[in-house]
């Protein structure tokens, strides 16, 4: 099969890159490199010991996007590229509006121009909003709580509508959890720019000396410990997830929905003991005000990947933390 990521070089993009190319997939990658290194792309290349193409270029960009896909005789798009801060979102809606929708418009343009109607959509669990309850199922009624999620609900409706206009495409919406964690080589991993909004990277990033202490945002959730409870699932796990709905997307199942979680939460505080206990490195941390647009509890019934996809995630939390943290200790400044 021939994939064409958008943002490929990325987090998430880069580590699906490499179990594509393993899998024996050909891959195009176009990455504005916005948030993301050209450099990702060449370790990928180096873990996976295949190449691979690269076009730097904004989704938004429409005769760009018409080229590569129509020289591209592509099987399937894989759709990462956006933007994916929560509090930024907050601050920022009209840019994240503008990049994730006029993004994701104008590549499922060009697609439908070009006949590529497979495409994997890298959704959130922020679609489910404040949660009723947990564990969380696909069938969850669906709202959000900031720009970010908002951008993601939009798009799965997007999809949603392109698949009742023209069944001939093939849709997979993959709602995540928390990816953390990274290639077990130490070769690639979670690179942010400036501060991290993402809590492992954060927590790495002080445990090597790079940032003095950890924010954790609120004590005061009704949870155990006072702290948010997230679904943490290693990175792998998560681009392994793709490979197995690319798989599916060819018995042409019309609009399929997966959560790809753990199905157990853990604590910031928890999360960052066991950094702690795996990396020998202390993790001193400040309390400070909740962030706007966070929830108390979110973790993942995660049944139906399982069922539906053959697919379920292999790594637990100690596996997640000490690849977190030999990529951090390993390239403390990041690519």
């Amino acid at each position: 099969m021939r994939i064409l990521v958008t943002g490929g070089a990325g987090y998430i993009g880069s580590h699906t890159c490499v179990e594509l190319l393993a899998a024996g997939m050909r891959v195009v990658v176009v990455d504005n490199l916005s948030n993301s290194k050209e450099e990702s792309l060449h370790r990928v290349r180096g873990i996976a010991g295949k190449d691979l193409g690269f076009v730097q270029a904004d989704l938004r960009d429409r005769p760009t996007l018409d080229a590569i896909l129509r020289e591209g005789r592509f099987d399937a798009v894989i759709h990462f590229a956006g933007l994916k801060a929560v509090g930024e979102s907050v601050e920022m809606p009209l840019h994240y509006y503008d990049n994730n929708l006029g993004g994701t418009l104008a590549l499922c343009q060009a697609m439908a121009a070009a006949g590529v109607k497979n495409i994997v959509f890298s959704s959130s669990a922020t679609v489910y909003g404040d949660p009723v309850s947990v564990p969380i199922r696909e069938d969850f009624p669906l709202s959000a709580t900031n720009p970010y999620g908002r951008s993601k609900l939009f798009i799965e409706e997007i999809l949603r509508d392109l698949w009742v206009s023209d069944s001939a495409w093939n849709v997979s919406l993959l709602r995540y959890f928390n990816p953390v964690g990274a290639h077990p080589s130490g070769c690639i991993g979670e690179d942010p720019n400036g501060i991290p909004n993402n809590l492992m990277p954060y927590v790495a990033q002080v445990a090597v000396g790079k940032l003095p202490r950890l924010r954790v945002f609120g004590n005061d959730y009704p949870t155990a410990d006072g702290t948010g409870v997230r679904d943490y699932i290693h990175v792998v796990d998560l681009a392994r997830g793709h490979l197995a709905a690319l798989r599916k997307l060819q018995s042409n199942p019309g609009v399929m929905v997966h959560n790809l979680g753990t199905g157990r939460g853990y604590s910031v505080l928890e999360m960052v003991a066991a950094f702690e206990r795996m990396s020998g490195r202390p993790v001193p941390y400040d309390i400070v005000a909740r962030r706007a647009g966070d929830i108390a509890v979110c973790y993942a019934d995660p049944t139906l990947a399982r069922d539906e996809l053959g697919w379920q995630a292999e790594h637990g939390i100690d596996d997640m933390v000490t690849d977190a943290w030999r990529w951090q200790s390993g390239n403390p400044n990041g690519y």
